[in-house]
């Protein structure tokens, strides 16, 4: 049931329980994993009494590691092996209305198992010697991990209300765990909505991203969106939903090809980043829509338009405004250009282009190109994926040749005025940007010496002389 190393510090923990004779208890998450048969790597150490008293005498069993002490809400913990270990005193909470930090005082083993937020992490064994690896159980914790069931200990709409970012863990768990919510709790989510507005985004974020790493992202995006939650904080994915149609031609359902979009990429891959930009790829199609007659719906321009929207997306809700929004800019740039190359052949001069744009994440742009396929013909699949593949293989054959991918050009723009004898000017980018494009047309190899001879002949076109 345990693992050794578990076995240890469990074994441990019994041992200062019965030096201190003081009841403890591990408690939540390890518990429901264990049962689950999922690995754990953070214990949590339930104190009947002062919960980091018992931290520093626990932390001398272990070789005295570096105990961290938060005094504000009365706890500790350190890290033994890899195994991060809280220890917290039994506890009690009360909420104001506008706040989701709770008034604590002291309490009893089933008082804090009632304040948790689900009934799978109220579940408790005992490290008491009486009573030994006992599971104590007052919620029907273990019936719902059985059931897959979320479900809260407390009326619902007192557990949501008084902490608001726990709608967004149900959610967050039952698309981890391929769980259901239980249907009183998720009227009362529907009900509690608006009560996200005192959770900051950063926290918000913090769930989304775990829903987002979950196996199969959709379902739970799917549940923020019945209960109303996905519009509050993310309402440019909602504007994708619905099809519009003008004489009898429509337009697919852009909210649910992007989540098939994101499942298709979840399969292949775990990079949280490459999902967001499934997830936006196509988040300004509703912007750029238009209805064209004897051609049908168009979007033109959305993956330019949508460059714009993801940072507003990004900087709304606190995420990243670094590298990783690059990332995901470029990808939802450059993802329709695996799809056209496909279609209108695939030339050397196109593929070094798309090596050249998408550098070292062509491998990620390709995955998003064929993920984005979710035609239900299936001969215009197997078509798309077919020309796929050999867009691929002409990927690595021309990389091999060419070395386009993280081009840098083999003559700098210290080397052009010093050729020239030219300050910082418009024709030393001139001159630059024509070798470049020259490489990536084929008409030059990407080599030192025959882009020096060609920088003089396009200086020679400028009337430059050396």
């Amino acid at each position: 049931m345990f693992t050794p190393l578990q076995r240890r510090v469990l074994d441990a923990l019994a041992e200062v329980a019965d030096e201190q004779q003081v009841k403890l208890f591990v408690i939540g998450g390890f518990v429901r994993d264990l049962l689950l048969k999922r690995p754990s790597k953070d214990i949590d150490v339930l104190v009947l009494g002062d919960g980091p008293a018992i931290a520093a005498e626990a932390a001398r069993k272990f070789g005295n590691p570096r105990l961290s002490v938060f005094k504000t809400y009365g706890t500790a913990m350190f890290k033994y092996k890899g195994v991060e270990i809280e220890f917290v005193g039994a506890r009690k909470e009360s909420y104001a209305p506008d706040s989701r930090k709770p008034s604590v005082e002291p309490g009893t083993l089933e008082d804090d198992q009632r304040r948790r937020d689900f009934t799978i992490n109220t579940l408790a064994l005992s490290l008491n010697r009486d009573d030994r690896e006992q599971l104590l159980d007052p919620f029907n914790g273990l019936q719902d991990l059985h059931d897959g069931v979320i479900r809260t200990p407390l009326d619902p709409r007192v557990t949501f209300s008084d902490d608001p970012l726990r709608m967004m863990r149900a959610i967050r768990f039952a698309a981890r765990l391929d769980f259901r919510v239980d249907p009183a709790a998720l009227q009362s989510i529907k009900e509690n909505r608006e009560r996200l507005a005192i959770v900051s985004a950063e926290r918000v974020m913090d769930e989304f991203n775990k829903i987002m790493l979950a196996p199969r992202p959709s379902n739970g995006i799917k549940l923020l969106d019945e209960t109303g939650l996905l519009d509050l904080f993310l309402p440019e994915l909602t504007a994708l939903k619905g099809v519009q149609q003008i004489d009898g031609i429509g337009h697919k359902d852009n909210f649910y090809h992007s989540l098939a979009v994101l499942d298709g990429v979840s399969a292949r891959s775990e990079n949280l980043w490459l999902r967001w930009a499934a997830l936006l790829h196509d988040v300004a199609k509703p912007l750029t829509k238009r209805f064209v007659e004897g051609q049908g719906w168009t979007f033109h321009g959305h993956n330019h338009v949508g460059v714009r929207v993801v940072e507003r997306v990004f900087r709304r809700l606190r995420l990243p405004l670094n590298e990783k929004l690059k990332y995901v800019q470029k990808l939802v740039f450059l993802h329709m250009r695996p799809i056209v190359l496909s279609e209108e052949g695939v030339t050397d001069s196109a593929v070094r282009r798309l090596l050249f744009d998408a550098g070292e994440d062509v491998e990620d742009l390709m995955l998003l190109a064929e993920a984005d396929v979710t035609s239900k013909n299936e001969e215009k699949v197997k078509r798309f994926l077919a020309n796929f593949r050999i867009v691929r293989q002409k990927l690595k054959e021309v990389e091999e040749k060419d070395a386009i991918r993280d081009f840098q050009p083999p003559v700098s723009g210290e080397e052009i005025m010093a050729a020239f004898h030219l300050p910082p000017c418009r024709q030393v980018g001139e001159i630059k940007n024509a070798i470049k494009e020259a490489i990536l047309d084929g008409a030059i190899a990407n080599s030192p010496a025959e882009a020096r001879e060609y920088m003089f002949e396009v200086a020679a076109r400028l009337n430059i002389n050396p």
